[in-house]
């Protein structure tokens, strides 16, 4: 039974209920090797032992080491978890909550992607409610009364903007996952720092870029009534990608690009607490789920068919997103600006290489895709609430165009 009356009702809904949620202020520091600046941080915060959590891979390659140097340099003390080669689980977070009580944690430093974000998320959250064990902190909305554990932020990547999300994901102990918002998260520092990022694979600076986009571009249409610096951190945040995407594809060396990718992630983080996500996101978190696709190529296979799905019900928005982006004149109509929008966009993806991916969606899914898509959407405030014909019929014509 479609609930798509319903699910028009209430749409605005989530919009309402993530503004009564506390954010995140953290202070900022960007620069290349910024985070050597971690030690005096914490030492003008008056930490005397901090937890810095990392995963395997970052952790083999060293990138952890000018934050240690810094922390001794400063006369802080600091416990390495490295534990992470996974997406966060309830064991994770269990085993970080451990580091962090017997160091006697102050402060958790987060160095890596949003797995790493995710899990020092819950770590943060689970030290300051020890009755609890850490099934009992994976609810939908967890209360941290005070504040979580200070967290300071350090992305690896420029893309999830999990370094400033009030949401985390973990995969609960019978491999279910399950999503929760933090009340009291207390992110007080975001490093930016290019030298994470600069020696990334060309496809995952790609595909991280691709899902940055997707969380301004789907916060700047949604039907939330985000206040105008929020708002223009979304379109900034596209006219960024849109700009400096390209340039770090052909020159991965650009420090000044990929600052401005990292600030753009950034600014898709903000995006997600305050305007929240839309079908593009259901869309992909259905599809990643059911065959186990990154989540960046999902995004990107979904960016234009949604995009162009929802063209009559976003075009004013997407026309401003255009004028605001120099990419239509100020005199332009809104159709003619909203379809250079579009184009702007479908460029892009073929600068970066993604526009040969194919939809490994089989017809005989549909009907389950439907239904999980249909689920995840109700998460969200998107302008234009899909029925199950509207969910078929971009399913059906993505794959039409992909072959399967």
């Amino acid at each position: 039974m479609d609930t798509y009356l319903f699910r028009k009702q209430i749409h605005r809904l989530p919009g309402k209920v993530i503004h009564h949620v506390p954010m995140p202020e953290p202070q900022v520091i960007e620069g290349h090797g910024s985070r050597a600046q971690i030690g005096e941080i914490c030492k003008q915060c008056g930490y005397k032992q901090v937890l810095l959590v990392t995963d395997q891979t970052l952790h083999q390659l060293g990138y952890e080491q000018k934050i240690v140097q810094s922390l001794e340099a400063a006369g802080v003390g600091c416990a390495l978890f490295a534990d992470i080669n996974s997406e966060p689980t309830a064991a994770l977070v269990t085993a970080g909550r451990k580091a962090a009580r017997d160091c006697n944690a102050e402060c958790v430093i987060a160095l890596g992607g949003g797995s790493v974000m995710d899990t020092c998320k819950m770590i943060v959250a689970g030290v300051k409610l020890p009755h609890l064990r850490t099934r009992a902190l994976l609810i939908k909305f967890l209360i941290v009364p005070g504040k979580t554990l200070p967290m300071i932020s350090v992305p690896s990547t420029a893309g999830t903007g999990a370094e400033i999300t009030v949401g985390a994901v973990v995969t609960r102990s019978r491999g279910v996952k399950g999503s929760t918002v933090l009340i009291g998260l207390n992110v007080t520092h975001v490093v930016l720092d290019s030298e994470l990022t600069i020696h990334a694979p060309q496809m995952v600076t790609a595909a991280c870029g691709m899902d940055a986009l997707s969380h301004v571009v789907e916060g700047a249409v949604s039907d939330v009534d985000p206040d105008e610096e929020n708002m223009r951190l979304s379109m900034e945040g596209t006219r960024l990608i849109l700009q400096h995407l390209p340039v770090v594809m052909r020159e991965p060396e650009n420090i000044e690009s990929r600052l401005a990718m990292c600030r753009a992630a950034m600014y898709g983080g903000n995006a997600i607490n305050t305007q929240l996500a839309g079908y593009v996101h259901a869309f992909a978190h259905s599809i990643g789920a059911k065959y186990h696709i990154p989540h960046g190529q999902a995004i990107t296979l979904m960016l234009m068919p949604v995009l162009e799905y929802q063209k009559e019900a976003c075009l004013p928005k997407y026309a401003m997103l255009a004028r605001y982006c120099h990419l239509a004149e100020d005199t332009a109509d809104d159709r003619t600006a909203a379809d250079s929008f579009l184009q702007a966009v479908h460029k892009l993806i073929a600068i970066c290489g993604l526009d040969t991916l194919a939809l490994p969606v089989h017809k005989e899914d549909y009907e389950e895709l439907t239904r999980m898509i249909v689920k995840d959407s109700i998460n969200y405030s998107a302008q234009m609430t899909f029925s199950e014909d509207d969910i078929r019929k971009v399913l059906e014509e993505v794959t039409e165009k992909t072959g399967k």
